[in-house]
């Protein structure tokens, strides 16, 4: 599995303080079978992660994964703030690149309020050359109270992730219900486990995939279409529904 979405480096945000607390991360991602991980640190007015801190942190990880002979590639990229999206220059959002993509970002969808710039700064980085996935809109209240909204976004080429935790209901009803709804209509295209910590906000992909009940949707969503992102090629056709066992079925159960 590839995970295009975690906290793990130390220091910089809300996720670990130390390099042995992200090594943690790391062996409980290689528990569950993540080959490739990428550190999305926030890029915002809170945590306003610097290029070259990323980098550096990512560097150093790596090195400590290998001394620890830990089998997981940690993968450069940001959880990018609308705002601040539209404020940085090319250069920097190369840098930031999703996976080590340059032509990728992680935008990061509030969870309060619908963004009224989304669209707009969705065509303008489009313009600049850049493709965006959407971080954990079905954690939104008014994504929860019409999914159907991010259909147009998605029609324009916009890519959604989904919280593993979402999926398998440790966030919560409304947001399992949710990410249930943008899957069933086709509109997610990959799981990520936004964790923080190894026990608390935790990786938990495998835990998602099985809740799922479908193993090719699973595999598309976590391998597949990551995969694809971060080698910069066409995204693979989304597997055939399951109409007996498959999303539907089990969930409106």
């Amino acid at each position: 599995m590839l995970d295009l979405h975690s906290h793990v480096l130390p220091g910089v945000d809300d996720g670990p303080e130390t390099m042995a607390e992200s090594l943690d991360l790391l062996r409980a991602a290689q528990d569950e079978g993540i080959t490739r991980l990428a550190a999305t640190p926030h890029v915002r007015d809170d945590y306003p992660t610097a290029p070259g801190d990323m980098e550096r942190l990512t560097r150093e990880l790596n090195d400590a994964a290998r001394a620890e002979r830990l089998a997981v590639e940690v993968l450069p990229g940001g959880e990018l703030d609308i705002s601040f999206a539209r404020s940085l220059d090319n250069d920097t959002l190369h840098r930031f690149g999703l996976g080590g993509n340059p032509r990728l970002l992680l935008v990061e969808f509030p969870y309060h309020g619908w963004p009224l710039a989304l669209l707009d700064t969705v065509e303008l980085l489009a313009g600049r050359g850049f493709r965006i996935v959407l971080a954990h809109p079905e954690r939104s209240y008014e994504v929860q109270e019409r999914p159907d909204r991010l259909l147009p976004l998605v029609e324009t080429g916009v890519l959604v992730q989904l919280t593993a935790a979402s999926v398998d209901g440790r966030l919560g009803r409304r947001s399992q219900r949710c990410a249930r709804a943008l899957l069933e209509a086709g509109s997610a295209h990959l799981l990520a486990s936004d964790a923080h910590a190894p026990a608390v906000r935790a990786v938990g992909m495998t835990a998602a995939a099985e809740a799922l009940d479908d193993p090719e949707l699973a595999r598309w969503l976590t391998h597949d279409v990551p995969a694809a992102l971060v080698d910069d090629a066409p995204l693979p056709a989304r597997p055939a529904p399951r109409r007996a066992r498959g999303i539907s079925a089990r969930w409106r159960a």
